[in-house]
């Protein structure tokens, strides 16, 4: 019980820190040291609900775990279902180049219709994708060490989210990749392409393949777009929003 209290009043002072960027905190940076700071070095903190627990950097890093993971799965799910993609302006995948600029053009001619269907497979490809995207952002927050926790609080208000990207948008770009063509592929939007493209006079030698490259490598940039957004939203919600807090060790780390 005492380690439970332990990793529970470090998740709170970690959470209360990442929200530093708020003006409250802002107003009174300058007049008292920063909690999450304290913690960092493993000092002992005497709070209200814990006296005297001593709030250590393992600590904070697996409270900082913990936060991330719920933000991704939250973002991954929300994401994943119908029209998760398709029907949310902030995050709908358009069509990338030549194919989007055919179907702006032939849209007040009444004719884009072939390339709105692709669209919307390329949304549903999208969608169908972020289990596995789930899977792999869970696996890189839970790599994610003391030292990389100590970096990330020194960060601004969106530290969390922005060193998950840019850590693992790499190794996560090739893993999602083949996930998404098979997405694409069962949501027919690759026979949606050669259609549209035949249509549309975009089907030159060696043009359809360069069209499905370049629609794969789109989507899946577009989905991680998405996911990394949604991820930042949700870890404002959380610090927040009460009524995120679902579970009593949610109130009991953010409070409510």
């Amino acid at each position: 019980m005492k380690r439970i209290a332990v990793l529970v009043a470090a998740a709170g002072a970690l959470m209360a820190a990442l929200a530093a960027g708020a003006p409250a905190a802002a107003d009174q940076a300058e007049t008292r040291p920063s909690v999450l700071g304290d913690l960092l070095k493993g000092a002992v903190k005497t709070q209200s609900s814990t006296p005297a627990a001593a709030l250590t950097q393992r600590d904070a890093a697996a409270g900082l775990r913990e936060a991330l993971q719920l933000a991704a799965v939250a973002a991954a799910t929300q994401l994943g279902r119908p029209d998760g993609f398709y029907a949310d302006p902030r995050v709908k995948i358009p069509l990338p180049g030549a194919l989007g600029r055919a179907q702006r053009a032939m849209a007040p001619l009444g004719l884009s219709a072939p390339l709105d269907d692709l669209e919307r497979r390329v949304n549903r490809g999208a969608e169908a994708a972020m289990p596995q995207a789930k899977t792999l952002l869970v696996n890189a927050i839970r790599s994610i060490t003391i030292a990389d926790a100590v970096s990330i609080v020194r960060g601004g208000d969106d530290a969390g989210s922005r060193f998950l990207r840019e850590r693992t948008e790499t190794q996560l770009t090739a893993a999602l990749r083949p996930h998404m063509t098979t997405a694409l592929r069962e949501a027919g939007a690759f026979a949606a392409l050669d259609a549209a493209a035949a249509r549309t006079g975009l089907s030159a030698s060696g043009a359809t393949a360069t069209l499905r490259n370049d629609l794969i490598a789109f989507a899946v940039g577009r989905a991680l777009d998405g996911a990394f957004g949604y991820i930042a939203e949700e870890e404002r919600a959380l610090r927040a929003d009460p009524a995120r807090r679902t579970t009593a060790i949610l109130r009991r780390v953010f409070g409510g």
